[in-house]
């Protein structure tokens, strides 16, 4: 339920602040908004390249794995151990940050195996850095993305409902204030018309009883 106006000049006072407050924030808004889309394409561009470079080494690892005919179970042979990250922050989001990826690889014998393993593995590792770094980008990306819509909400708020509903407020308030100071001094005028009036007659009054 809306608050009713009131009338005062204590609320054209706290209107006047309220906008002043809005108008303060709007400029910090619209900043902090241009520099989450900023990150936002940075992250886009970056998750992109980092596609591009997975797809590419998917290609030429199949490619050449395919005129291998030796059955080795390579997935059996390399494995994630632990991811590392840190904390970041952008524009006022905590954001996950990658320190390193640790990778296991299980021994294995090196008579025993193809001399390809080695190649193959080492483009295996690749490919895991690569998946790992992008979950990790694409993690930043739905935070400050999330973070974006608020913002966002926020400066449509501010811009199309807060500012113009409190400039109107404040010109309502000066309008019926304008009137009551104006009908206040007709009252004055009127007042004094009338005490002058008076006056008058008592003048009259006094002279015919003399």
């Amino acid at each position: 339920m809306a608050t009713r106006l009131k009338h005062t000049k204590n609320e054209l006072k706290a209107q006047r602040e309220a906008l002043a407050r809005y108008e303060r924030f709007l400029p910090m808004l619209q900043l902090k908004k241009q520099q989450l889309q900023i990150e936002i394409l940075r992250l886009t561009s970056l998750i992109t390249q980092n596609e591009k470079l997975e797809n590419e080494l998917r290609s030429a690892f199949h490619r050449w794995i395919k005129l291998l005919c030796d059955p080795i179970d390579l997935p059996s042979l390399i494995a994630l151990r632990a991811v590392r990250t840190k904390e970041g922050n952008i524009a006022g989001v905590v954001i996950p940050v990658l320190v390193e990826v640790e990778i296991q690889r299980n021994k294995y014998d090196l008579f025993a195996t193809p001399p390809w393993v080695d190649d193959a593995l080492e483009a295996l590792e690749r490919l895991i850095r690569l998946r790992v770094e992008r979950e990790i980008l694409e993690e930043e990306r739905r935070l400050i993305a999330e973070e974006l819509r608020i913002t966002s909400q926020r400066v449509n708020l501010f811009e199309k409902v807060k500012i113009p509903e409190t400039q109107e407020n404040i010109r309502i308030i000066k309008v019926f204030l304008g009137e009551q100071q104006t009908a206040a001094v007709a009252r004055s005028k009127l007042a004094k018309r009338h005490m002058h009036a008076g006056e008058t007659n008592n003048v009259f009054t006094t002279q015919e009883g003399s």
